[in-house]
C-alpha cells in the first residue's frame, strides 16, 4: 500500500483521531481551559456593593480555584470570576489567553465586614497560591495567571502591604513574595460557563488533578498558619 493510500485509509484515520483525541484530554487536565467553550455575555461590573458588605479583588492563577476557595471562607457572601487589571475593554476569554490585554483571571469578592476583614482576606489571598511565581501558577503560564492584590483606598493598599510583609517574616513560602498590589479599576465578569465552574464539573480532569488539591492545600496551610498565629 503506498503512503497516499495509507494516510487515508480507514484504520489510519482512526488512530490519528485517537491521538488526536488524547492530546485535547492531555491539555484538559492540565490547563485552566475549558474543552467546549460556548459564548455568552459578559459585563463590567460597577466597584460597588450591595448595603452591609464590601467587595475585593484576587488574582491568584485560573479563577476557577479562586472562586471555590473564597466561597469556602465563612463570611464571604458571593463570588464573581472575571478580568481586571488589563488595558484593553471588553476583554473576553479568549483574548486574555493572547496574553495581550494584560488582564489578569480575578475574582470579586463580596463579603460581610462584620464577619470577615479585608487583612484577613488579605493573608487567604497570600496562602492560597503560591505568590512567588511570575506569571504562572501550577500548569498555568501566562501574564494572565500572575498574582494581584488589588486595593480601591489607600487604606486598604497599606493593609495589603503590611500583610505581605506579615506573610514574608513568617517564612510561609521559601523564595520572596512577587505579587502586584494594584489599584482596581474596572472588572470585567467573565463568561457563564466559567461562573461556580467546580460547582457544576466536580469531575472534570483539571478540577479534579489541580483545583481540588490546592483547595486540601490552602486548607491545611490556613489553619496551620492560623495556629501560628494564635501561640
Amino acid at each position: 500500500m503506498n503512503q497516499a493510500k495509507q494516510e487515508r485509509s480507514p484504520k489510519n484515520r482512526m488512530e490519528w483521531g485517537f491521538k488526536l483525541f488524547s492530546v485535547f484530554i492531555l491539555l484538559d487536565s492540565i490547563a485552566c481551559s475549558p474543552l467546549s467553550l460556548s459564548s455568552s455575555k459578559i459585563e463590567e461590573l460597577p466597584l460597588t456593593s450591595p448595603p452591609g458588605t464590601s467587595i475585593a479583588a484576587f488574582a491568584e492563577g485560573c479563577f476557577w480555584c479562586s472562586e471555590h476557595i473564597f466561597e469556602s471562607i465563612p463570611g464571604v457572601k458571593e463570588v464573581v470570576s472575571g478580568y481586571a487589571g488589563g488595558h484593553t475593554e471588553n476583554p473576553t476569554y479568549d483574548s486574555v489567553n493572547t496574553e495581550t490585554t494584560g488582564h489578569a483571571e480575578t475574582v470579586l469578592v463580596y463579603y460581610d465586614p462584620s464577619k470577615i476583614q479585608f487583612a484577613e482576606l488579605c493573608r487567604i489571598f497570600f496562602l492560597s497560591h503560591d505568590p512567588t511565581t511570575k506569571d504562572r501558577q501550577g500548569p498555568d503560564i501566562g501574564s494572565s495567571y500572575r498574582s494581584i492584590l488589588f486595593y480601591k483606598t489607600d487604606i486598604e493598599k497599606k493593609i495589603a502591604i503590611e500583610i505581605q510583609k506579615e506573610i514574608a517574616v513568617a517564612n510561609v513560602w521559601r523564595n520572596p513574595i512577587i505579587s502586584e498590589i494594584l489599584e482596581l479599576k474596572r472588572f470585567t465578569k467573565a463568561e457563564g460557563y466559567h461562573q461556580d465552574f467546580i460547582k457544576r464539573n466536580p469531575n472534570q480532569s483539571y478540577v479534579r488533578n489541580v483545583s481540588i488539591p490546592r483547595y486540601y492545600e490552602f486548607q491545611k496551610r490556613y489553619l496551620d498558619y492560623r495556629k501560628s498565629k494564635s501561640q
